[in-house]
């Protein structure tokens, strides 16, 4: 049995994307299961929202101190490489 559905929430989007949403057929599932791959995927340290406090800056620049990114050579996603692996 599917999860209970008890909350409503909007949003606003450009009419484009509206045009887009009105050909699914199932609207509402997409969007749910949408925004759980999204969170799902989140950046663990910004959290999605795609900028660093200043707090969470100081942070990375003090990770970045001993790491440094790289480009994987088969799915060429950059990630992050310890630079004391490398020794």
């Amino acid at each position: 049995m599917p999860a209970r559905k008890d909350e409503t929430m909007t949003f606003k989007l450009d009419h484009a994307l509206a045009a887009e949403l009105r050909r699914i057929p199932n609207r509402s599932s997409f969007i749910r299961n949408a925004l759980l791959r999204a969170l799902e995927n989140a950046c663990p340290l910004c959290g999605g929202d795609g900028v660093l406090t200043p707090s969470q800056m100081k942070h990375w620049n003090e990770l970045m101190e001993d790491h440094h990114m790289a480009r994987c050579s088969t799915c060429l996603e950059p990630h992050l490489v310890c630079d004391a692996n490398q020794e």
